[in-house]
Parts: C-alpha cells; sequence; structure tokens
C-alpha cells in the first residue's frame, strides 16, 4: 500500500509535467509533446513511405536498386545510431543548430518511412495482378494504373498496418532522451532526478502511461481491421456491386 500511496502522491504532484512538460514556462513536453512527435512523424513518413513503395515497385531497375539499398540500410540500422547521426549531421549540412525535437521528427520520419515503403509494397503485392493488367488494358500507363486504380485499394487494406506502425512510432520517441527531448520519458527523468529515492514508482507510472496509449490505439487498429474485413465480406457476398469506381472499372474488363 505504501507503494501505491507514493505512485499516487508522484502523480497527483507532477501530472501536468507529465502531461505538457513545461509549458507554458518552457516547451511543450510530456505525452503531449510524445503524441506530437508520432503523429508528426507518421505524417511525413507516410507520403515518403508511398513514394519509396512505388520507386521500389517501378520497371526501371536503375531507380529500383538505390530505393532498395535506402531502405534495407535504414531498416538494418539500430534508430539510435541515426538519430545521433542526424543530430550531429544536419546543424553541418545547415550551417545552424537544430532543436532537438526537430532533429528527432527527421529521423523517425526518415526510419519510419522505410518500413511504411515495405507495408505498402506488400499490400500493393497483395493484390491480383489483374487489377493492374486491367488497367493496362484500359489505357492507363503503369503510373497511372498505379494512382487510380492499384494504390487506393492497397492502402485501404494497410490502414490497420499503419497504425500499428503508429503505435511502433510512439515507442520509438522514448529515444529522444538521449538528445533532451523533452518527450514522455525525458519528464519521468526530471521527476526521478528531483526524488532520487523512488526510481521504481516513477518508472512504474511511465509504463503505465505508455501501455494505457500504446493499447487504445491497439485496441483501434484491430478494430478497424474488423470492420475492413466485414467490408470486404459484404463486398463479395453482394457480388461486387459495392466496388468503388477504380475497381468497377477493371472488374468490367
Amino acid at each position: 500500500m505504501t507503494m501505491l500511496a507514493n505512485i499516487a502522491d508522484i502523480v497527483r504532484e507532477n501530472w501536468l509535467l507529465l502531461l505538457i512538460g513545461q509549458y507554458p514556462n518552457g516547451p511543450v513536453g510530456g505525452i503531449v509533446a510524445t503524441l506530437m512527435l508520432s503523429a508528426l512523424g507518421i505524417g511525413l513518413a507516410f507520403p515518403l513511405g508511398v513514394v519509396l513503395a512505388l520507386a521500389s515497385l517501378s520497371p526501371w531497375r536503375a531507380l529500383r536498386w538505390p530505393v532498395f539499398a535506402l531502405i534495407y540500410l535504414a531498416r538494418g540500422i539500430p534508430l539510435l545510431l541515426i538519430i545521433l547521426w542526424v543530430y550531429f549531421l544536419l546543424p553541418v549540412l545547415i550551417g545552424r543548430n537544430v532543436p532537438g525535437f526537430v532533429t528527432m521528427l527527421v529521423t523517425l520520419s526518415i526510419y519510419q518511412a522505410a518500413f511504411i515503403s515495405e507495408i505498402v509494397r506488400s499490400g500493393i503485392q497483395a493484390l491480383p495482378r489483374g487489377q493492374m493488367d486491367a488497367a493496362r488494358a484500359l489505357g492507363h500507363s503503369h503510373l497511372s494504373a498505379m494512382r487510380w486504380v492499384v494504390l487506393p485499394q492497397a492502402l485501404f487494406n494497410t490502414i490497420p498496418s499503419i497504425l500499428s506502425q503508429f503505435v511502433s512510432t510512439i515507442k520509438d520517441t522514448t529515444l529522444g532522451y538521449v538528445i533532451n527531448v523533452p518527450e514522455l520519458t525525458f519528464a519521468a527523468g526530471q521527476i526521478n532526478n528531483r526524488l532520487l529515492t523512488k526510481p521504481f514508482e516513477v518508472y512504474a507510472i511511465l509504463a503505465v502511461a505508455y501501455f494505457i496509449v500504446c493499447w487504445t490505439l491497439t485496441w483501434f487498429a484491430h478494430e478497424l481491421e474488423r470492420r475492413i474485413a466485414a467490408s470486404r465480406t459484404n463486398v463479395t457476398a453482394a457480388g461486387g456491386a459495392s466496388l468503388s469506381p477504380a475497381r468497377a472499372a477493371t472488374a468490367e474488363v
């Protein structure tokens, strides 16, 4: 009971720091900063990942191989190492200091784009080959067929996986602690440095906070995946009556 009482006291005295950091007397931090980093990181990584996925499926080998090299390099290197590279290299390239938040955002965008590109590429390759063939038969170029026929279906199918990647991004933001980004782990570290004698309680609160956020988003992803599966079943049962315009066009062929 003493430990639970300590946890309750820490939460009661520091909930604002855990929620928004030192704002408005300092930068936004805590859970808000963590969610901002994750949302912006995925938001920037998504279009970059789609472009990389399309390039990796390009019929032009000169475009495919460099993109594959970039994707596997980003996926094969620890995120912490990429953070340190960006942290030290970006100021040299642009000739000015870069805030830790921006450094972490750039790193997450690059890192997550590599994973999203593989998700999107798998979604495209999971579609029947007839989708592309039918679009080409209707006069679409490769890029036009990808844009109007293949890609919309693939992105719809990969929504749950991209949401799961968002959950992974939330956990990846904890590494921002090493470059003093004031996210949730950094806020917990500040509390622990001030209390000194209650590290277990502080980091138990941190673990619970991450679990609640990640479990909620994971549940939402699973629920969305269930709804998508149900919609596919309904379309199949209706004999294709609910097909999108892109699918209807290809189905006619």
